[in-house]
């Protein structure tokens, strides 16, 4: 379903006590089970799998590509990645053997964003043309989103649950209890490979103009408040 859907009352009703369902059985279980549990619950051609390849994609992939070797990954080319994403996005995929699909903008809206420099005076419509726009369309193929928020992240990201319904879908965050602890613990354990930007003093990474070093979200739209790009508020 689109944001553009309406929906009844009834039908809100029904889909709140869905995700009230689901958050109860998966709240108490660990990231390795919930994913094993989604599969159990939901068709793998209804989940929708996306990653940025920034600093807990190897967490999330690495149980993917463990309980759904043949899962699609889809991965959002902003055309304004840092080369060692791209390079980063070539290692995992190599390392799990995944299936990613690359989904971008209209040529002509990102020219358009390019020439205009539209990160220097709208940073909310740079992000809804090469971000959240290119996703819409896929994302009505779809029945469940899957994606990698931790609650210590961001103000918004701490209020949420494993499931919420939010922008016609259902949005699953199998690691949203995970602390950056357990998160470079997992990484360790399994020895899995860091974004290679983290050494260098970047705890989250995004597009080039956007991203500066820092702690948590601290180097990301800096001196604005800004905190997130939009695909997981909307």
């Amino acid at each position: 379903m689109s944001d553009a859907v309406e929906i009844t009352d009834d039908e809100r009703a029904e889909i709140d006590a869905q995700i009230a369902q689901l958050n109860s059985v998966y709240g108490p279980l660990s990231p390795e089970q919930r994913v094993q549990q989604l599969y159990k619950d939901f068709m793998e051609d209804e989940v929708m799998l996306t990653s940025s390849f920034a600093t807990n994609s190897a967490f999330l992939l690495h149980l993917f590509s463990q309980a759904a070797p043949h899962q699609k990954v889809i991965f959002i080319d902003t055309g304004y990645h840092f080369q060692d994403t791209l390079l980063y996005k070539e290692e995992l995929t190599e390392l799990y053997n995944l299936r990613v699909e690359d989904v971008r903008a209209e040529k002509w809206k990102y020219e358009f964003t390019l020439k205009d420099e539209t990160w220097k005076t709208d940073q909310d419509l740079c992000c809804s043309i090469n971000k959240v726009e290119p996703l819409q369309e896929v994302k009505e193929k779809y029945s469940v989103w899957v994606s990698g928020l931790m609650r210590w992240q961001t103000e918004h990201r701490a209020s949420l649950d494993v499931f919420e319904y939010r922008g016609g879908i259902i949005k699953f965050y199998p690691l949203i209890d995970v602390t950056k602890q357990q998160r470079d613990d997992y990484i360790r354990e399994h020895k899995l490979p860091f974004h290679p930007m983290v050494a260098k003093g970047f705890s989250s990474v995004g597009c080039t103009h956007c991203t500066r070093q820092g702690d948590d979200r601290s180097g990301r739209w800096v001196d604005t408040t800004k905190s997130e790009c939009g695909l997981h508020t909307r």
